[in-house]
């Protein structure tokens, strides 16, 4: 009697299984090529600003079964992979808002964001599909590298004022677009590609108005310190 009850309810959990992975597949194949592009150009254009938040928010999403993960992105929904992103996620969120430490957190992960967020966009089409993969990881890669300079640019600006408020108050910007831009991807894609134009124009603006402002500063100081060196020697 007991192994007969232990075999149903071992029936009854790989039926139930099935059934959620049958759910799941099923979700996932309603997404179109727009919405799997609008994920992919969310997760690397996010990626350049808060790339463990995207990774835990993601990941978090697919384990609660909020969103149906593609096959390439199922590593996300680990338990081990939740932890580590999320205590990173943690620590990113208080350097981000400490005036200097940003900006060196910022030059750390130029050499992560990047692929990261090419990685992540090409995880949307996982092997199946191949081409459209790669194309997702261009994309992805190009616009981590947007929005990360722009950030980057942008935060070694503000660092040039003495008050923290202005700071904070970008890094908490970004804490909020980040999962705005990942919820739209989700479900508003043609207001997500709205949404991303007008950040990728807005950001190039800064980059090109904020460097040209580091750069004059940059020579004004180098012009008031190499008098005062001259005259030391």
């Amino acid at each position: 009697m007991d192994a007969m009850n232990a075999a149903q309810a071992a029936q009854a959990a790989l039926g139930a299984a099935s059934a959620g992975a049958a759910g799941a597949a099923q979700m996932l194949g309603q997404l179109d090529t727009t919405q799997l592009m609008a994920v992919a150009a969310a997760m690397g254009w996010a990626s350049g600003i808060r790339l463990y938040a995207v990774v835990f928010l993601t990941g978090l999403a697919g384990y609660l079964g909020w969103v149906p993960l593609p096959s390439g992105l199922h590593v996300l929904e680990n338990p081990i992979m939740l932890a580590a992103s999320g205590a990173l996620l943690t620590v990113e969120f208080f350097a981000d808002k400490i005036p200097g430490l940003d900006s060196i957190w910022d030059s750390v992960h130029t050499f992560l964001r990047v692929p990261a967020g090419a990685a992540l966009a090409a995880g949307v089409f996982g092997g199946d599909h191949q081409t459209w993969a790669m194309v997702a990881a261009l994309a992805g890669g190009t616009l981590a590298a947007s929005s990360h300079v722009a950030k980057a640019t942008t935060r070694a600006a503000v660092n040039t004022s003495p008050e923290p408020f202005s700071n904070i108050g970008l890094s908490l910007l970004g804490d909020a677009a980040v999962p705005g831009m990942l919820w739209l991807s989700w479900n508003e894609p043609y207001w997500f590609f709205g949404a991303l134009a007008v950040a990728v124009v807005v950001g190039l603006v800064l980059t090109v108005v904020l460097f040209r402002f580091l750069r004059g500063l940059f020579r004004r100081v180098r012009g008031w310190v190499s008098p005062q060196a001259m005259q030391a020697g």
